[in-house]
């Protein structure tokens, strides 16, 4: 049988999704850790229509490979906590995951290649070719522009590959190009038979910005000097939103971006942003550490304080204020990186776009077989109205997008699922 606990979201609450926090209830507060120890065999939570998490307490369940088990929370460290939303994940996530072991091994990880070897041939690699004619990128292939697109180039390639072949399917490729100058390539798997819709985008694109678009990056800070209203700037990316069949499996999002704008005096400014962030419609704790563990592993590698502050900002940026609700479990997020260097920062987006494929697969694979019932499919769909609404509302990507002449709007509205409520 299983049991069921509700925990009560006061709604003063910053977000939906304090699980992590102390909980308040009408009947006074509740320690989620308190509540962990007492029921050690948690293991999924959703919330519920009302303002209520629903704490799923299974009994023996069979797993998606095959082999029946119980999940014990006793497994992790005594100092974590889990987030979902504005909840701070801390401490050293060291989860003994034996399901995630299981599912690397099913999962043969695409690894982002390394900056060497001849640009033509790494770019046999990609998808398609890139945007910038190659003879383009062999002439000027240490320029920070040339770098950051073979990267980009790679990752989506590496994403591509390794969904394709947990889903059966292929990968529709569409190249197209903005007369402003540049373009992109839009990789769409639609109807699979795990993903139904799967979305892997790149864009390069050059020009003016518009008034718009300059006034929406000083509006977050940036001093730009245009010369006769012009600024002249480079930006390139790659994004992506898979939404999967199945509501066990999350819905996850990632984006890793370049942007140069030269000023009225020659100078130069530069930045970086992105992140990746997970959506699930049923909370799995195990999901949830090793999603996070990958993120900090790569963070780590460059500053101590990368993970806590990118998760914060990542719990901040991701919250839908009209319904006072987080849209998922969060991740990491940052912009307008432009220190230490242009070196360490690009450095840093490298090790982030690495861990697109091994933080999610696995969990892909683990939960590729679970079983589900038609209210818990309808759920799915109000969950994926609430990500509508986000990336209509707030996203910066399609409000820049949008702004930017010549922009390709199915590109840019290739994070909407194909059905919701």
């Amino acid at each position: 049988m299983t049991s069921v606990a509700l925990c009560t979201i006061n709604s003063s609450a910053r977000s939906i999704a304090r699980l992590c926090q102390a909980s308040r209830s009408a009947h006074g507060t509740a320690d989620f850790h308190s509540f962990v120890a007492r029921y050690s065999t948690l293991r999924k939570c959703a919330f519920l229509p009302g303002g209520k998490w629903s704490f799923i307490r299974a009994a023996t369940r069979q797993m998606s490979q095959g082999s029946p088990g119980r999940i014990s929370l006793g497994r992790y460290g005594k100092g974590v906590f889990l987030a979902a939303g504005a909840a701070a994940v801390t401490g050293v996530l060291t989860a003994g995951v034996s399901h995630f072991q299981r599912a690397e091994m099913a999962t043969k990880v695409s690894k982002v290649e390394e900056e060497k070897g001849d640009i033509r041939e790494r770019c046999k690699s990609f998808m398609s070719v890139p945007v910038t004619d190659i003879k383009v990128l062999e002439q000027r292939k240490d320029a920070m522009c040339t770098r950051m697109e073979m990267l980009i180039m790679e990752t989506q390639a590496a994403f591509c590959r390794a969904l394709e072949e947990v889903d059966g399917g292929t990968f529709r490729v569409d190249r197209w190009s903005r007369k402003e100058g540049g373009g992109g390539i839009s990789c769409v798997m639609q109807d699979g038979k795990v993903f139904e819709k799967a979305g892997v985008n790149v864009s390069v694109v050059f020009g003016n910005l518009t008034e718009e678009a300059a006034k929406q990056m000083r509006s977050r800070g940036k001093v730009l000097k245009g010369k006769d209203g012009k600024l002249p700037f480079c930006a390139m990316g790659v994004s992506s939103v898979i939404h999967p069949k199945n509501p066990h499996i999350p819905t996850v999002h990632f984006n890793y971006r370049y942007f140069e704008i030269e000023e009225a005096d020659g100078t130069k400014q530069w930045w970086f942003g992105g992140g990746t962030d997970l959506t699930p419609v049923y909370i799995d704790l195990e999901d949830a550490a090793h999603f996070h563990k990958t993120l900090k592993k790569a963070c780590d590698k460059h500053h101590p304080k990368y993970y806590p502050d990118f998760k914060k900002w990542c719990d901040n940026y991701f919250y839908i204020r009209h319904r006072a609700e987080t849209r998922g479990i969060g991740g990491i997020f940052f912009d307008d990186l432009d220190s230490p260097n242009q070196e360490e920062v690009f450095n840093f987006v490298k090790s982030c776009a690495k861990t697109v494929v091994p933080c999610y697969l696995p969990i892909v694979y683990k939960h590729l077989n679970d079983s589900f019932t038609p209210e818990e499919k309808d759920w799915q769909q109000v969950r994926r109205g609430r990500y509508v609404e986000f990336n209509l509302v707030y996203d910066r990507g399609v409000k820049f997008g949008l702004a930017t002449p010549g922009s390709r709007i199915e590109s840019i509205l290739m994070s909407l699922p194909l059905t919701a409520r």
